[in-house]
């Protein structure tokens, strides 16, 4: 499978006013800024806390295993392609990508009739697998026959048009709201009226894939598209299912080297157009004069002056901590109730002997999809039977770790920290709550006998490393039925100069809109430099 183009032109103009911009944050969001305002000539600074860049997506090193400690799925490489192609570069000769099919295998519960589905990228060789596997793994009280793979089939058409929707009215724009959608001579426009009522407003993702495919089990795999965004299907919006559309155009793919191989080829581009790095320099607050942001200060005490400011860090902290005291702390939290999306537990198990019925990427599903999300998003505790994602990235490149072994990433989602969870005492019973359910559901009985080395990262360490909301892995939750996929716009609409990028600005959390949303920041405050 080729990379695909991204929808809109690639802009070559450079701005007419060069500006100094700090960015605040070197996580991919951050990352994209830098590159893409350098690109267009800016003299670009970019901050961060840590001693390495790239946030969540280091790498923990041990004993011969090698793991991808935050993101490990990469989906719509062209928006890579696209931030290379600011400083025309071609993203192949800073990274080797590898196309998955399957995208994942998942297994379901003998509860619920058991059986083992893999997700392949063709649609129709997909709908024929969803037909033999209803037949040769029937559920008790489920629909059998060819409508649940013919039903999968108008799923995608459907996620299809949602997906087109977006691409003209919510990506590559800054978009706070249901109102930055629109164009100034779209408002009454019979195909904007109709693309709007394609996004089935007050539905929702469970609601909409269920209305389309009666298996639950099939459902549930199509329900983990909206896990990229860390919330409830029964909760988010319909217009989410589209997620479903841009990985089966664009397909799965792998760096060679691990997720970790998308900052380093970013750091490098970075370096290439002159951007003035600084990890290990956090930064304490953004200063404001004659209403615009205008200063950084560092935790040194060395407080430096710029043209804007781009915030890669959690949308709410940076107002909270950032701005904290000053009115546009208050006005933007005035604005929305915004709650963290759902945080993880994630086991790094390297493995003396890979298991050979896994694939790359593996879903490992719970017994009941209702009691899993009523425990995360609901009663804020950990999933009695949770879902387990699991990466065995040796299928795909057997250096991660030592010959015939596994550098095993498993993830499961847990509720955004609370008073009252501490990790350091939960984390025992959990995890082996978690192994049972491997043992039990994915045919991993031995798992304890193979594993050879062991790290962990949960709640309160990823709330600690990576200085997010309460802990969440995916930045804000996108709860709601009406207004659940608006994110705080990347031009800050209180503050002038201050721009916002990350998983807790728009478009949302996942590597692809990470990126996407640094370009977003960045190409408007481009634009800004030329008004």
């Amino acid at each position: 499978m080729s990379i695909a183009e991204p929808t809109p032109e690639i802009s070559t103009e450079n701005s007419a006013a060069p500006q100094t911009v700090a960015v605040v944050g070197a996580g991919l969001g951050g990352l994209a800024a830098a590159c893409t305002l350098a690109a267009r000539g800016h003299a670009v600074t970019l901050f961060d806390k840590n001693d390495w860049l790239g946030g969540k997506a280091a790498q923990h090193n041990e004993s011969g295993y090698r793991f991808d400690m935050g993101p490990t799925i990469l989906t719509m490489p062209s928006v890579l392609k696209r931030i290379f192609g600011e400083a025309g570069r071609n993203l192949e000769d800073y990274l080797d990508l590898v196309c998955l099919d399957p995208q994942w295998r998942c297994f379901f519960d003998a509860s619920q009739g058991g059986g083992v589905l893999d997700l392949r990228a063709d649609v129709a060789k997909m709908k024929e697998t969803i037909n033999g596997f209803v037949r040769d793994f029937p559920a008790e009280g489920q629909a059998t026959g060819t409508e649940i793979g013919g039903g999968y089939e108008n799923f995608v058409r459907y996620a299809e048009r949602l997906h087109k929707v977006s691409d003209r009215f919510f990506f590559w724009q800054s978009v706070g709201g249901i109102m930055d959608t629109f164009k100034a001579d779209g408002m009454f426009n019979l195909e904007v009226l109709q693309d709007l009522l394609a996004l089935k407003m007050g539905a929702t993702v469970g609601g909409t894939i269920r209305s389309h495919v009666p298996d639950e089990r099939v459902a549930q795999m199509l329900d983990h598209f909206t896990q990229y965004v860390g919330s409830a299907p029964d909760q988010s919006p319909a217009v989410l299912c589209g997620i479903a559309s841009m990985q089966v155009n664009e397909g799965v793919w792998y760096p060679m080297g691990g997720t970790r191989a998308v900052p380093q080829a970013l750091t490098r581009l970075a370096e290439e157009l002159g951007v003035d790095l600084r990890p290990g320099c956090p930064v304490e607050g953004i200063g404001v004069e004659r209403g615009r942001a205008s200063t950084v200060t560092t935790a040194a005490g060395e407080t430096l002056r710029f043209d804007a400011v781009v915030s890669n860090s959690d949308t709410v902290r940076t107002h909270k901590e950032l701005l904290g005291g000053t009115k546009f702390e208050s006005k933007f939290l005035k604005k929305r109730n915004y709650e963290a999306a759902c945080s993880g537990v994630v086991l790094y198990l390297g493995l003396n002997k890979r298991y050979d019925h896994i694939e790359h990427h593996n879903f490992v599903f719970s017994r009941d999809h209702h009691e899993e999300f009523d425990a995360i998003y609901k009663q804020g505790i950990p999933a009695p039977d949770p879902t387990a994602y699991v990466c065995a990235p040796a299928k795909t490149e057997p250096a991660v770790a030592p010959e015939g072994g596994e550098a095993l990433y498993i993830l499961v989602h847990t509720p955004y920290l609370r008073p009252g969870h501490d990790w350091s005492k939960m984390l025992p019973e959990y995890r082996q709550v978690i192994l049972d359910k491997l043992k039990r559901t994915a045919g991993m009985e031995d798992i304890e006998d193979r594993i050879v080395t062991e790290a962990s990262l949960t709640p309160e360490g990823i709330d600690k490393r990576y200085r997010v909301l309460n802990g969440a892995i995916y930045g804000l939750a996108s709860h709601g039925r009406f207004f659940g996929a608006f994110k705080p716009g990347n031009r800050s609409k209180d503050l002038p100069g201050l721009y916002l990028a990350g998983g807790s600005a728009h478009p949302g959390p996942g590597m692809p809109m990470a990126l996407m949303s640094g370009w977003i920041a960045a190409d408007a405050c481009d634009q800004d430099a030329k008004s």
